[in-house]
C-alpha cells in the first residue's frame, strides 16, 4: 500500500522542517510548499492525503488555499487542517466555516497533538472511502456526483481511460509494480488536465480495476486524450525490463503450461459529450462511455494501434 501523503504548506523554514522532518518518520510522504500557488499547483497535479496550511504567506492567506481546493472537483475532498498563528475568534470561523477545515489549530503547537488530529482526519477520510488508496485520485461516490452533475447540465465532455494489459502486467511483475503504472498514468491524466483543461475539470479513478474517469469540455476532451496516448506510448516501456521493452511483448505462462505473447500495455479511450444524450440514469451513461471505449479496443486492434481513443455513441 502506498504512503499517504501530507502536504505542508508553510513559509516559515523551521516549522516546515520541523513537520517534515516528523511527518516522515511516522511513515507518511510529506510535500512542502512555501508559497500559495505551488501549494495548489501540487494539488492540481498529485493530490495529497491531507493539506496542513499556515494562513500567513507571501503570495497569498491559507483561506484562499483553502477556497480553491474546495472549488474544483479534483482537489474539493482533500481534508485541510490549518496551522497558524492567527487565533482570533473571527480567523477560526473562516477557516472551519467559510473553507470547512477539519480542525483549526493555534500556534505555538505540540507535534504529537499535530499527528493525532492529522491521523484522525486520514481515519475520517479512509472511512469515506472517497480516494482511491493507490492514486489518491477521487473514487466510487465522488464519481458517481459527478455523474449525477453531467446527467442535469449541458457542455460537457466525459472520457472514461482504461489501461489495457495491465493485468497480464501484474500477474509478471507484481503488484507494486502495478502500483507504480496507475501512479504514472494518473500522473499523465493530471498534467492534460491541466495544461489542456480548466481547473473545473475532474479526474477520478475507478475502485477496482485499472480505469480512470476524465470530465472536461467538448472543445477540449480530445486534445487531453491524444495528450495521454501520445504520452502513455512514449513512455509506458520504461516500466517493463530491457528483453521485453525490445520485443514489445511480454510472455505469460497459463495455468495449463500454454504460452501466450501478449502487448506492452497501452490506453483505449471512450469519450462522449452532453450531445451524445440524453441520458437518464448513471448506469446509462456509464454503460455508454463502456461501448465507446470497448470500439476503440476494437478500431486499436484493426488498425494497428497502440492507444487510441474512440469519440460518440456509434
Amino acid at each position: 500500500m502506498s504512503k499517504e501523503k501530507i502536504l505542508v504548506v508553510e513559509d516559515a523554514p523551521d516549522i516546515s522542517s520541523l513537520l517534515k522532518i516528523y511527518f516522515t518518520s511516522q511513515g507518511y510522504d510529506v510535500l512542502t510548499a512555501m508559497r500559495g500557488q505551488t501549494a495548489l499547483e501540487i494539488c492540481r497535479k498529485t493530490p495529497p492525503n491531507l493539506a496542513l496550511l499556515d494562513v500567513n504567506l507571501p503570495d497569498m492567506e491559507g483561506y484562499e488555499i483553502g477556497k480553491a481546493l474546495r472549488q474544483s472537483a479534483r482537489t474539493r475532498h482533500i481534508p485541510i487542517i490549518f496551522l497558524t498563528a492567527r487565533g482570533e475568534k473571527q480567523d477560526r470561523l473562516k477557516g472551519l466555516g467559510e473553507v470547512q477545515a477539519e480542525y483549526y489549530i493555534v500556534k505555538p503547537f505540540d507535534i504529537e497533538e499535530v499527528h493525532t488530529i492529522v491521523k484522525g482526519a486520514l481515519d475520517r477520510a479512509r472511512q469515506k472511502n472517497l480516494t482511491h488508496p493507490v492514486t489518491n485520485l477521487p473514487t466510487a461516490e465522488l464519481i458517481n456526483e459527478q455523474y449525477r452533475t453531467l446527467l442535469s447540465s449541458s457542455g460537457w465532455a466525459l472520457a472514461l481511460v482504461h489501461i489495457n494489459g495491465f493485468d497480464a502486467f501484474t500477474q509478471s511483475y507484481g503488484a507494486m509494480v502495478g502500483e507504480e503504472v496507475l501512479k504514472f498514468t494518473a500522473l499523465l491524466i493530471s498534467e492534460a488536465i491541466n495544461d489542456l483543461g480548466r481547473p473545473e475539470d475532474f479526474a477520478g479513478q475507478m475502485i477496482v480495476g485499472p480505469s480512470f474517469v476524465i470530465t472536461s469540455t467538448p472543445d477540449a476532451i480530445q486534445a487531453i486524450a491524444q495528450r495521454l496516448c501520445d504520452r502513455f506510448d512514449a513512455d509506458i516501456g520504461l516500466h517493463y525490463d530491457y528483453k521485453d521493452r525490445r520485443n514489445g511483448y511480454i510472455t505469460i505462462q497459463g495455468e495449463d503450461g500454454s504460452v501466450r505473447q501478449l502487448p506492452l500495455m497501452s490506453l483505449s479511450i471512450g469519450i462522449l459529450t452532453s450531445n451524445d444524450g440524453p441520458f437518464y440514469d448513471i448506469r446509462e451513461l456509464s454503460e455508454s462511455v463502456e461501448e465507446v471505449r470497448q470500439r476503440a479496443v476494437a478500431e486499436a486492434r484493426e488498425q494497428g494501434r497502440k492507444s487510441h481513443m474512440s469519440v460518440g455513441r456509434a
